[in-house]
């Protein structure tokens, strides 16, 4: 399905409120869409008051500050002093581009050069742009793999572990007793957002709840795992199910991922042609009055698609987004949890710094550390009515 006009522009405008002047062409690849369709909606949001326009770039109506000035390499100093640190992320993933922003503010106010390499969506990608930079000398890397299925996620982990400079993942938790167990990283504690997100159905009334998730990324199939225990051991949970938030959101061609539970109703085929679901249809079958929508861009979506079927929001189904990068800007602002995504990015550069910094204790354990999302009520959820209302 094309992305709507209007929700497009919604994300443009909020790629470059949050950071300022941005290029034509670096929203183009982001959104995933040509440089003459950006431009064209860049033009319009001028017309209307929303954006500036400069030459090649959009601007926000007033200009964010100035980022800070990072101080040039000095040729004469050891080369291990000038070198960078190498941040290495998926391309057209906003959800972690603000991740990388958060890194980027505490390198750049440490004086670090910053070495920037964006991944592209073949798999094994991240291999090679780690090896060239360090040739060229990188002294530590931030590190947040695409891992698009179970299997692509342990290919990497014999390389990853014996990278041999200091390394911090970033919003990716490696399996237990794996070879990147101990390596250090910092993310969002993904089972307590889901849990935020059920509580508040549930202390809504809500007793049916449907997850609608995509399957491609750790941080989805956390979300889903996550749900599935968190539905099955609430008591007030009556029936709860599993589906796909939109058909390009599996892990690619045999995905390892586990089976989902007895209680779930199955994906459509995982190999990826699957169809659309039809969540209006799924939560009449189900009676369910609620949904958990992941990511935002889909929850959007799907919001209008259940318009398009007949059920509003929040009148006949209430719905929680995660992710909370554009959900607040649909016709229907969707309350939303909140992963602390610029906040990952400042305390993974902080530990990273740690490391680098060679003073005492900077050897010391490996530390995995997880901060809370939080939950951002903006109304598209509300109490179920009672027989009497």
């Amino acid at each position: 399905m094309r992305e709507p006009v209007e929700l497009r522009r919604q994300r443009i405008l909020s790629v470059v409120q949050s950071r300022g002047a941005v290029k034509v062409s670096v929203l183009a690849a982001e959104l995933d869409v040509s440089v003459v369709t950006i431009r064209r909606d860049v033009e319009e949001l001028t017309r209307v008051g929303r954006l500036r326009r400069g030459h090649g770039v959009a601007r926000p109506v007033v200009d964010a500050p100035e980022p800070a000035t990072v101080p040039a390499a000095r040729t004469e100093e050891p080369a291990g002093d000038g070198a960078a640190v190498a941040l290495v992320v998926p391309e057209r993933h906003s959800y972690l581009y603000e991740t990388l922003h958060g890194a980027r503010t505490v390198l750049e106010e440490s004086g670090m050069r910053i070495a920037l390499h964006i991944a592209p969506q073949s798999a094994g990608a991240e291999r090679p742009l780690v090896e060239r930079a360090l040739a060229d000398g990188a002294r530590g890397l931030l590190i947040a793999p695409r891992w698009r299925n179970a299997r692509s996620e342990e290919l990497d982990y014999g390389w990853l572990a014996e990278v041999g400079v200091p390394t911090v993942l970033m919003e990716r938790r490696p399996r237990p007793g794996s070879a990147l167990h101990a390596l250090d990283s910092v993310c969002s504690d993904h089972w307590y957002g889901t849990h935020l997100a059920v509580d508040h159905l549930v202390s809504l009334g809500h007793r049916r709840i449907v997850l609608a998730a995509r399957d491609d990324s750790p941080t989805a199939r956390t979300i889903r795992a996550a749900f599935a225990e968190i539905a099955a051991a609430r008591p007030e949970v009556e029936d709860w199910s599993i589906v796909l938030s939109s058909p390009a959101a599996v892990p690619g061609p045999n995905p390892q991922t586990p089976g989902a539970p007895a209680e779930a109703a199955p994906d459509p085929d995982p190999g990826g042609d699957a169809t659309a679901v039809d969540l209006a249809a799924l939560l009449r079958e189900r009676g369910a009055t609620a949904a958990v929508l992941h990511g935002d861009v889909d929850a959007l979506m799907l919001v209008q698609r259940l318009a398009e079927g007949g059920v509003q929001v929040p009148r006949d189904c209430s719905v929680v987004a995660y992710d909370d990068v554009v959900a607040a800007l649909g016709s229907t602002p969707l309350t939303a949890v909140a992963p602390p995504k610029a906040e990952i990015g400042r305390a993974a550069a902080e530990l990273l710094l740690y490391r680098l910094a060679g003073t005492a204790g900077a050897t010391g354990p490996v530390r995995r550390t997880e901060l809370l999302p939080t939950l951002k009520i903006r109304g598209s959820a509300q109490p179920i009515p009672t027989p009497e209302d």
